[in-house]
């Protein structure tokens, strides 16, 4: 039975390469599956996600992580920050898919950090680093550092934004992550995200496969530095 739930997931993988244009290596395949068993052990240890079925995670997981990149021209030696990573959805699964990346987990729940750093150990994976601190704290040293900045239902547009948009650098990229409801916080930001240094250039809607949900990834262009006094602390 074990060997067959690894077939599934491998298998959503492949799915994976066809839908989302990504060419995943069998060491990025196992990696994926390594991730999803360590994921399911210890989930309530670490209270992580509610869904924990394989084919759910392999779908509302994996591929929406790989969802916001999808667009991105991903270069060599890209830098990117997860803020509020999590159980490291996107930018875990986005490390394995380009390791060529340098990869930040920004997560300041310790539990989560432990968990995150359990991953990383098991699967060998380099130029990646998780951070045990607030954005708030972090952005003293990391200031318009990044090339992508992401975030997944991490707060509102109007907190979200300021929490991310001075990670990036000029030229850079900050890509959320949401749902159907996006219009509601595009419309609440107003021009705060300007005021930030930013400017929404694209919004990339998607239909994830076996119909099991609409996602949306709003991207932000970072066109002006961002204020000292961003971001003020929530």
């Amino acid at each position: 039975m074990g060997n067959y739930h690894n077939y599934l997931g491998i298998m959503k993988c492949w799915m994976l390469n066809l839908e989302l244009g990504l060419v995943l290596t069998d060491k990025e395949l196992h990696s994926l599956d390594r991730y999803y068993q360590i994921l399911k052990e210890e989930n309530s240890k670490y209270n992580l996600t509610r869904i924990i079925e394989e084919e759910e995670v392999y779908l509302k997981h994996f591929y929406d992580s790989l969802l916001v990149l999808k667009e991105q021209n991903v270069f060599d030696n890209a830098t990117l920050i997860d803020v509020g990573s999590g159980a490291g959805f996107p930018g875990l699964v986005l490390k394995i898919a380009y390791p060529n990346m340098y990869v930040t987990l920004l997560e300041p729940t310790k539990k989560r950090c432990d968990f995150l750093n359990k991953i990383i150990e098991e699967l060998s994976l380099q130029k990646i680093e998780v951070v045990n601190k607030r954005a708030e704290e972090y952005i003293l040293d990391k200031r318009e550092s990044y090339d992508f900045v992401v975030a997944r239902a991490v707060a509102n547009m109007n907190i979200l934004s300021e929490l991310t948009i001075p990670f990036a650098k000029i030229g850079g990229k900050f890509l959320a992550m949401k749902g159907q409801n996006y219009h509601d916080e595009c419309q609440e930001i107003g021009d705060s995200i300007h005021k930030l240094g930013g400017k929404i250039t694209k919004i990339h809607q998607y239909e994830l496969p076996e119909n099991a949900g609409k996602r949306v990834v709003i991207e932000i262009e970072k066109v002006e530095k961002t204020p000292i006094i961003y971001p003020r602390s929530f």
